[in-house]
């Protein structure tokens, strides 16, 4: 077994994913990185995290088939002999807009879920007893729109809210042995949502939060995957948490003031 720690991410060779995995490796962790199609950037993904010290392992496979979660488990069981930690990333949605019920069908509504929530959970099943062995920690990428009922599709709100219940029930029934938690970023300045609204769409929704957001900023992957590091590898006494990124749009806007009474 290596003395070094490991972590595994799913969906790691673009944003959120990419850049939790660079970070894990500067903090000395060896990394499991999985990609579905983005194989190129998932390599630079890969080689980043190697030029950070971590030895890696690349493997493609979709989060939705319960043999590609088994076997991410075990190629990183054979190469290092442990598990410290899981991220789950892998994500899709539907960018037809929430309000847009007949550009959804079952089929859509049925993959996101097998994606977003199954495979969430194929993955800690998989995970499960060698996070245990190690003390080890879940973090599930989940979104506001599990929180607040908003997002890019019915679907996707639908699957992300489940995902936040999910997380809820693995802390009570992983402790002690394995903390639990997610982080639920708002709008993130990535590809992802620039390929799913095209570059207008992403600039419009994007100057709206900006603009209504209390700290007046969209989260970059780089801050949400500092999230998800502090998740790993400190907070040693939180789980079942929800963790909100999203400058603040949960409270509303931050610009109303009441008025002081006079004299």
């Amino acid at each position: 077994m290596t003395e070094r720690k490991v972590a595994l991410i799913t969906g790691s060779g673009t944003g959120v994913g990419a850049a939790t995995a660079l970070l894990l490796a500067q903090q000395g962790y060896n990394l499991l990185i999985n990609y579905s199609r983005s194989e190129l950037e998932a390599r630079a993904s890969q080689a980043a995290c190697a030029a950070a010290g971590a030895d890696t392992l690349l493997l493609q496979g979709d989060v939705a088939q319960d043999d590609a979660c088994k076997a991410m488990a075990q190629a990183a069981t054979e190469r290092w002999g442990r598990i410290d930690a899981l991220v789950n990333n892998a994500g899709i949605s539907s960018f037809a807009g929430a309000a847009n019920w007949d550009a959804l069908d079952m089929d859509t509504f049925t993959r996101i879920y097998a994606v977003n929530t199954v495979g969430a959970f194929q993955m800690v099943r998989a995970c499960a007893a060698q996070l245990r062995a190690a003390q080890g920690s879940i973090i599930n990428v989940s979104s506001i729109a599990g929180s607040l009922g908003i997002g890019s599709s019915v679907p996707y709100i639908a699957s992300k809210g489940a995902l936040n219940s999910m997380t809820l029930y693995l802390a009570r029934a992983l402790a002690p042995h394995i903390r639990v938690n997610a982080v639920c970023p708002g709008l993130i300045t990535s590809r992802w949502f620039v390929d799913g609204l095209g570059q207008e769409g992403f600039d419009k929704v994007k100057a709206m939060v900006e603009s209504s957001a209390p700290l007046e900023r969209a989260s970059t992957p780089q801050d949400v995957a500092e999230a998800i590091v502090w998740l790993t590898t400190g907070a040693r006494t939180m789980t079942g948490e929800l963790l909100l990124l999203d400058g603040g749009i949960h409270l509303g806007t931050g610009k109303i003031q009441v008025p002081g009474r006079s004299a």
